[in-house]
């Protein structure tokens, strides 16, 4: 994938993305919620989920409390051990989504065509993988292990590359603001 499929799709893509997480009846996702039901209503510890997952019983203990987020792919196994589907604890668009969340300043008024007009000039400024992970991620809804895969990447490197991204994009978003409010 070249940013030429990011311009093909150009305002499709981006309206689609800033048109998901800004409708007004998103729902809130609490992914601890639904992990401490399943685990209370099965009668299993933090530390037995925790030794099933080959993680700590402080990072279990740090997605109930909503302190920390689980990735797809462990919310996955989390399923896999109280034996229900993955949908139960979370929907897959709405981890993304909210991950996307991340990149609004506070006080941000840019419009959805503003901000898909401020996404694609962000994207066309990026390296190409950047663009390229950032696309599959929230445009197409690819997990992580599924990304890594595909550009012959560690999933940490992608889940590095996918936080900075936001994070630069966050900054961008901030200046696109502030110039408008400049203008105004």
């Amino acid at each position: 994938m070249s940013l030429d499929f990011f311009y093909i799709c150009g305002i499709i893509i981006g309206e689609d993305i800033f048109r998901q997480f800004l409708r007004e009846e998103t729902k809130p996702l609490d992914i601890g919620k639904a992990i401490t039901a399943l685990r209370t209503e099965r009668g299993v510890s933090q530390e037995e989920l925790a030794a099933y997952l080959f993680v700590s019983r402080d990072l279990v203990s740090k997605w109930e409390t909503g302190a920390r987020r689980p990735g797809w792919q462990m919310i996955e196994k989390t399923a896999a051990f109280f034996g229900v589907s993955a949908s139960r604890i979370a929907d897959r668009d709405e981890l993304c989504y909210t991950e996307l969340e991340e990149c609004l300043p506070d006080g941000c008024t840019l419009s959805v065509e503003e901000l898909t007009a401020a996404l694609n000039t962000f994207l066309s400024n990026q390296k190409e993988t950047e663009a390229d992970i950032f696309i599959r991620r929230y445009y197409f809804f690819d997990g992580t292990a599924e990304i890594a895969a595909s550009f012959n990447l560690k999933e940490n490197h992608v889940r590095t590359t996918l936080s900075r991204t936001r994070k630069k994009l966050k900054k961008y978003i901030k200046e696109v603001t502030n110039e408008q409010n400049k203008n105004v």
